[in-house]
């Protein structure tokens, strides 16, 4: 009788064992774009492979998402897995010791044919805290067929002075099409993340070499006017509500003639899947207002694990399956080599069926290459960034500045209302910070 209740608990701990192993979830906190969207569904495979694990998902809207993490990495939450950061996050949190580094991946994972410029821009001191999912600059989207109706052509660099002349001519609302879409909801990687680099191509600069805001001065009036003038004149009505998935979505159903915007939505546009304009779109460099330097944004979408982590091991092995060469070949087999996750390993570039399907590649290859973080304004910096100062406390004033910014495109507050006001919010955040007396 004893050697069968020795058996029985036995076989109830090898139970209890196996239901513990299939019980390991990860907790993946990550953005409400399309390309994680097609990361999540993928994944099915990740947990055939690794019966052992479990996904759990938290999508969010991209604001949410950057307050929720930051929030919860600061405070030690422990509520993630693995967290959706970028080139902001990943080196200031490494710094702080809030990431388990990158150091020892699988041979076969080929570290080497991810970019060196991005594995850099996600390192502190030589360590590897977050690996790139995919990585984007900037571009000029546009409407083939509406410009040949138009009559009118895209130049092979654009100003905004020539594209405000374009979206005048190319805006048709009665038809439901407007001249330009842009980015006007607020948010320190919405709005701003694309008016900073309007902002850089005229000269201006957020912080001076004593870290005294820059705001109030007429580079950043003539970037403001221009792109506020844009958005009132030939955007779509509540363009100050639009982000980037709002702005996809308004130009993949057709109605805007022309989008400056992510590199990465171009392989979208062409998915008859996700688009209704495929075939119809063509792509240049992102405008620029009187300087080249600083008019496009570098950024990568990165997979990190915090030191909160229970499953630290388990969590690197989802990274590495999602950010690997076998991934990519299985979303080009999902959705066409079009939209496989863009600018992280140079044999996606070396080979011939994305060339031959990517029309955008090149484009994209050379603003991600000559995008330069350390060298994004026409006056010295303290700071290094493009779209965003990289700062701990650029988060709160960012997203601040977005607000009086978002202000100004929906009319409620003039543009040198809205400079003012940033300046001197901006200016007491810093004192507050301990930056300026």
């Amino acid at each position: 009788m004893k050697r069968w209740v020795n058996l029985v608990a036995a076989s109830g701990a090898i139970l209890l064992s196996t239901s513990a192993m299939a019980e390991t979830t990860l907790t993946i906190a990550t953005v409400n774009n399309s390309d994680m969207i097609v990361m999540q569904r993928l994944s099915k495979a990740f947990e055939k492979e690794h019966p052992d694990i479990k996904l759990n998902w938290v999508i969010l809207e991209e604001n949410v998402l950057r307050q929720r993490l930051t929030t919860d990495i600061a405070t030690k939450g422990g509520q993630y897995d693995i967290l959706t950061i970028g080139l902001f996050e990943a080196p200031m949190w490494g710094k702080q010791g809030w990431l388990v580094p990158f150091d020892n991946p699988p041979e076969s994972y080929d570290m080497d044919d991810v970019l060196q410029a991005v594995r850099d821009g996600l390192s502190y001191e030589g360590k590897l805290y977050a690996v790139p999912f995919y990585v984007e600059s900037q571009m000029t989207l546009y409407r083939k067929d509406l410009f040949e109706k138009a009559g009118v052509a895209m130049p092979d660099q654009p100003t905004w002075d020539e594209v405000k002349e374009l979206a005048a001519k190319l805006n048709d609302p009665e038809h439901g099409v407007y001249g330009i879409c842009l980015r006007g909801k607020p948010g320190w990687g919405e709005n701003i993340g694309q008016m900073t680099t309007v902002a850089n191509s005229y000269g201006a600069r957020w912080f001076d070499m004593d870290w005294h805001a820059q705001l109030d001065t007429p580079q950043w009036k003539e970037a403001l006017e221009m792109y506020v003038g844009l958005l009132r004149d030939y955007g779509p009505p509540g363009a100050s509500s639009n982000g980037y998935n709002e702005n996809l979505s308004l130009f993949a159903s057709g109605k805007c003639a022309m989008w400056m915007d992510a590199t990465v939505s171009a392989g979208f546009l062409e998915n008859p899947k996700e688009s209704t304009v495929v075939g119809k779109v063509g792509y240049a460099p992102e405008p620029i207002g009187k300087f080249e330097k600083g008019s496009h944004s570098l950024w990568a979408w990165a997979l990190a694990v915090p030191v909160s982590s229970q499953h630290p091991d388990l969590a690197k092995s989802f990274i590495y399956w999602a950010t690997s060469k076998d991934y990519i070949k299985m979303v080009a087999e999902e959705t066409g080599w079009a939209s496989v996750p863009p600018g992280t390993r140079k044999s996606t570039y070396d080979n011939p069926e994305y060339q031959k399907a990517a029309s955008f590649a090149k484009l994209t290859m050379d603003a991600i290459s000559t995008a330069n973080m350390m060298d994004a304004t026409q006056e010295k910096v303290p700071y290094r960034g493009i779209s965003f100062v990289g700062i701990p406390e650029f988060q709160a004033i960012g997203t601040m500045v977005g607000q009086y910014f978002a202000a100004a495109v929906a009319g409620s507050t003039s543009i040198d209302q809205a400079l003012k006001d940033a300046q001197a919010a901006t200016e007491r955040a810093m004192q507050q910070a301990g930056y300026v007396n």
